[in-house]
């Protein structure tokens, strides 16, 4: 009896060691498939997975607050098709109330794990023009955005991490004030910037250290209606900030300056901004600010993915 009881313990933990789980899971709110949450999809994956893990979400409106920890590395949630699959929340600066930083706790999805990706989705922060409203938050490594829509007014999507790199390819983000800032290392292929006010775009707060911050590549700069036409590209959210545009389309509604100092005359000698080859009617390259930098074809040649993201190709 004694043989066989240490006989049957062994196997047992050879199971376990196999370190089975589900790899793909269904998220329906009709109940068709293994959650109807997709928060309560996230909390049944395995932490730290040796596999990656993909939650398919189907269509419908998700109304809920949602986080991939940093333990859900290697996670996709991917939608059923980015028109109909959406995530709303409405937190706001003045709802949260938790002093002076409540804006960072105003996300309605946030990204806290390494090398997640998320795909045909629509990501909302549905509080309206009522002040700092995160829709996205990235705090993580080698994120992928594709084929999302993320919508919002001021601070609409938050990318932070030092030398974390994050990229959006085929995406739609809107906002009205600072509506894409942070100080990751994030490259914008082929998206669509709309700007739904007369603001900022950008707000980089690029770490010194960094080569690279915010970079546009060939994407359409346009905005919401025609009641826009005083948009900058961006202003410096901190010291060191880096953003650039490179073969970018820009409407009329970008201003012939381009960039603005955030009231700092010294911010004009450490910024990095920079842009090349830019079309259309916002194209006011030689009435750029004089403080910002015009590339020519040789400096913009470093502007491709691997060089930006230091070896990483998504």
């Amino acid at each position: 009896m004694r043989k066989l009881w240490l006989f049957t313990l062994m196997v047992v933990i050879s199971f376990d060691g196999l370190a089975q789980y589900a790899t793909e899971i269904v998220v329906d709110k009709s109940g068709q498939g293994d959650f109807t949450s997709i928060q309560e999809a996230i909390y049944s994956t395995k932490a730290f997975p040796e596999q990656d893990i993909t939650i398919y979400i189907k269509n419908g409106v998700y109304r809920e607050k949602v986080t991939i920890f940093s333990w859900n590395n290697r996670l996709t949630l991917k939608g059923e098709s980015t028109d109909s699959t959406r995530i709303l929340w409405g937190d706001h600066f003045a709802s949260i109330n938790l002093g002076r930083n409540s804006t960072f706790h105003t996300f309605t999805l946030k990204v806290e794990a390494n090398d997640v990706r998320l795909q045909n989705l629509t990501i909302i922060n549905s509080s309206g023009p009522i002040g700092q409203a995160i829709a996205l938050y990235l705090v993580g490594d080698r994120i992928q955005l594709i084929n999302c829509t993320i919508q919002g007014h001021q601070d609409t999507v938050y990318t932070a991490g030092e030398g974390f790199r994050q990229y959006f390819k085929d995406c739609y983000i809107s906002g009205t004030t600072d509506f894409i800032f942070g100080g990751a290392t994030v490259i914008f292929e082929n998206c669509t910037i709309v700007s739904r006010s007369n603001s900022y775009i950008t707000a980089a707060s690029t770490p010194k250290s960094a080569q690279f911050g915010l970079v546009f590549l060939k994407c359409r700069i346009t905005k919401m209606d025609e009641s826009v036409n005083k948009v900058y590209l961006g202003r410096p959210w901190r010291s060191y900030a880096k953003t650039a545009f490179i073969e970018c389309y820009m409407e009329n509604h970008i201003l012939p300056v381009g960039w603005h100092n955030w009231g700092s005359s010294e911010k004009e000698t450490t910024v990095s901004y920079a842009e090349y080859a830019s079309k259309g009617p916002g194209a006011h390259m030689n009435e750029r600010a004089r403080w910002a930098t015009i590339l020519n074809p040789t400096t913009a040649a470093n502007y491709e993915l691997e060089v930006i993201f230091n070896g990483w190709i998504p």
